[in-house]
């Protein structure tokens, strides 16, 4: 079982000043230490009552060559350099004061950031740190070809193929994402720009504080650069790098294993945001209209009147509804106090498929024994057809096992039935059984 890990801020404020990327400006940034539960926000120290800026998913507005977040008319561009190195440090709580809309740059990597981090310091806090445990496959593919997934893991780990136009320098990097890695392995790592994008980025009044000292250039299979590379895959760490900066405007620290290719800021984004809306799914609660307290329910004691089931065998709570003598709707509350999770799996939770089969029996044996007037007897299995595994059911969830008898002909039944979460389908099957009198 992982340990929960308390939240965390910074010891004390600090400051920087350098060059803006696409505006060209000069700026002085200033991280601040925040409060438990206050997340990353970024503080318009130039605009009239210094205006903040949640750092989160919700307030990204583009995502062209940077990510830009705005609130209004407030807005802060090419935030991922920064909100990298305080996710890669595990600062969850920071004020990010700027007096303009853009961070600076400095040599395009991370490293100007990790070394405010390291100066100002980072200290725990009060509370536990908010942590999004990935608990079922995220995917997505993008028409420029990119493909983005997550699967679940107890680390945070990124793995990253980055190819260039023509497949020119296909870079690959694999690694866990902790304050030591960053700092050595990732941070480090420089943006980079295809020399024939540079007329149109400079047409569109972009990269004006852009150099051979604040960016890689690629001219054919050259290195335009003013130092060699920093690792023979800068390229491909540089984009984890920017992963990492975007995926922190989920404001959670994620266990789980990203795996990229030909990621992008509006890929990487795209992401969050799916995971984003995972996470409001898992912490839906099932609402109490759904569960009604009488009528047609029939409680667990009502249940163990009609089916011979009993602990740990019993997967249905509760019937909420009856639909006419053919449909039926039972509940089975999840929880990682079943049994079977002691083996299925160790650190990763799962309801065996085989028992939500099961569990759309025991329902269709509801309605079959109450039919027939058989209660106590003995539903047995004959045949299940179409079975179909859609989504992982995890503890925490709760299940709505849907059944509707299709055929009752003298003591054999045919039935379908669904088993959801949050109104997904996780599970179904088509079953044939009959009643054997004990």
């Amino acid at each position: 079982m992982s340990q929960s890990l308390p939240q965390q801020t910074l010891a004390k404020s600090a400051s920087l000043t350098g060059t803006a990327l696409h505006t060209g400006e000069k700026v002085t940034l200033t991280l601040h230490p925040a409060p438990p539960g206050t997340g990353r926000k970024f503080r318009r120290g130039d605009l009239p009552d210094e205006p903040t800026i949640d750092a989160r998913i919700e307030n990204v507005k583009t995502v062209e060559r940077a990510t830009t977040i705005a609130e209004g008319n407030v807005k802060v561009q090419t935030v991922e350099h920064v909100l990298a190195a305080l996710a890669g440090f595990g600062v969850d709580n920071a004020i990010i004061e700027m007096d303009a809309n853009e961070p600076p740059i400095g040599d395009g990597s991370a490293g100007l950031y990790v070394d405010l981090v390291k100066r100002a310091g980072v200290v725990a806090q009060e509370g536990q740190a908010p942590v999004f445990g990935v608990h079922e496959p995220i995917h997505l593919e993008t028409k420029s070809g990119s493909l983005m997934t997550v699967v679940p893991d107890e680390k945070f780990r990124i793995s990253c193929t980055q190819q260039g136009p023509d497949g020119r320098f296909t870079q690959f990097h694999t690694t866990e994402i902790t304050p030591e890695i960053f700092e050595k392995q990732i941070a480090p790592a420089r943006t980079f720009v295809y020399y024939e994008d540079v007329k149109p980025l400079m047409d569109k009044g972009l990269i004006k504080g852009g150099s051979l000292e604040s960016a890689i250039v690629i001219r054919g299979d050259s290195v335009l650069s003013k130092e060699p590379l920093r690792f023979p895959d800068e390229f491909a760490r540089h984009k984890i790098l920017d992963i990492v900066g975007d995926l922190a405007l989920l404001g959670r620290r994620i266990k789980g294993h990203v795996i990229a290719v030909k990621p992008g800021h509006g890929p990487n984004t795209e992401l969050a945001r799916t995971m984003s809306k995972q996470f409001a799914k898992l912490m839906t609660m099932v609402p109490p209209s759904i569960v009604p307290k009488g009528g047609s329910v029939l409680d667990v004691n009502d249940l163990m009147r009609i089916l011979p089931h009993r602990y740990p065998f019993l997967l249905v709570d509760r019937v909420v509804g009856f639909d006419g003598d053919t449909k039926c709707t039972g509940i089975k509350s999840v929880t990682i106090n079943e049994p079977f999770f002691q083996g299925h799996f160790p650190g990763h939770p799962v309801m065996p498929g085989v028992l939500q089969l099961e569990a759309m029996a025991q329902v269709a044996s509801v309605i079959l024994l109450r039919i027939s007037g058989s209660a106590g007897q003995i539903g047995y299995f004959m045949s299940a057809d179409e079975v179909k595994f859609r989504k992982p059911v995890v503890p925490g969830d709760t299940l709505f096992i849907h059944v509707e008898m299709l055929k009752f002909r003298g003591r054999i039944a045919k039935a379908v039935g669904r088993c959801m979460v949050n109104d997904e389908v996780v599970s179904e099957a088509h079953m044939m059984f009959g009643i054997v009198e004990t």
